[in-house]
C-alpha cells in the first residue's frame, strides 16, 4: 500500500523537525511548506493525504489558507489538521468553522498528533483504515468487535463500544454531551443529555474494573475526554 502523504505548514523548523521524524517513523510520507503561499502550491501540484496547519504563518494565517483549501473544488475534502497556540473555546470554533477537520492545541506531544492524524484519515479516509485503534493500554479490534485492555478482554454494550470508538479517534479532546449525542446517537435522534452520563459511567466501569487507572476524565462543565495524563 502506498503511504499517506502529509503535508506540513509551519515556520518553526525545530517543529517541523520534530513532526517530520515522527511521521516519518509511524510510515507517512512527508512534504513541508513553510508559509501559507507555498503550501497552496504544493497542494495544487500535489494533493496530500492529510494537511497539518499552523494557525499562526508569516503573511497568510493558517485560517486563511484552510478557507482557501476548501475553495478549491477538488480539494474541499482535504483532511485539515490545524496546530494552534489558542486554546481557547471561541478560538478553537473559529477553527473548525474555517473548515478544519481537528485542532490540536501547543504545547503537545508528537504522539499525540500522530494518533490524531490516523483517526482522521480512519474517518475521512476509509481506505487507509487500520482494523484496530490504540491508546495507552487500551485496543479496539474494529473487524471483530472486541476491545481489550492490557491484554483483557473488556465486554461493551453497542452504545458505549460506540462511545469509546469516537473517544479513541479524537483522544485528549474534550467533547461536550451535546457533541457526543450528535456523534454517538445521531442528530435525528431524541435522547437526553443525562443519557450521555449514564452511559460514561457505564463505559468508566467497564474499563476500570480491577482496579485499573481511569482514562476517562471529567471536565467540570464542559464534557468528557479520553486522557490517559491524568491519571
Amino acid at each position: 500500500m502506498m503511504k499517506p502523504y502529509i503535508l506540513i505548514v509551519e515556520d518553526e523548523a525545530a517543529l517541523i523537525t520534530l513532526l517530520h521524524y515522527n511521521l516519518e517513523k509511524e510510515g507517512f510520507e512527508v512534504g513541508e511548506a513553510v508559509d501559507g503561499e507555498e503550501a497552496l502550491f504544493m497542494i495544487r501540484e500535489r494533493r496530500p493525504d492529510l494537511v497539518v496547519l499552523d494557525w499562526m504563518l508569516p503573511s497568510l494565517s493558517g485560517i486563511e489558507v484552510c478557507r482557501r483549501i476548501r475553495r478549491m473544488p477538488e480539494h474541499k475534502n482535504l483532511p485539515i489538521i490545524m496546530l494552534t497556540a489558542r486554546g481557547e473555546e471561541t478560538d478553537r470554533i473559529r477553527g473548525l468553522d474555517s473548515g478544519a477537520d481537528d485542532y490540536v492545541v501547543k504545547p503537545f506531544s508528537p504522539s499525540e498528533l500522530v494518533a490524531r492524524i490516523k483517526a482522521v484519515l480512519r474517518r475521512l479516509r476509509p481506505a487507509l483504515s487500520e482494523e484496530s485503534i490504540s491508546y495507552s493500554d487500551l485496543r479496539m479490534d474494529l473487524a471483530a468487535h472486541k476491545v481489550t485492555r492490557d491484554g483483557a478482554a473488556i465486554h461493551l454494550g453497542p452504545t458505549e463500544f460506540r462511545l469509546l470508538r469516537h473517544f479513541l479517534e479524537h483522544p485528549g479532546r474534550v467533547f461536550s454531551r451535546e457533541q457526543l449525542l450528535d456523534a454517538v446517537w445521531g442528530q435525528d435522534v431524541y435522547v437526553e443529555s443525562r443519557t450521555v452520563d449514564v452511559h460514561v459511567r457505564r463505559l468508566r466501569q467497564a474499563l476500570n474494573a480491577g482496579g485499573r487507572a481511569d482514562l476517562i476524565r471529567t471536565v467540570r462543565s464542559a464534557g468528557y475526554a479520553l486522557d490517559a495524563s491524568e491519571s
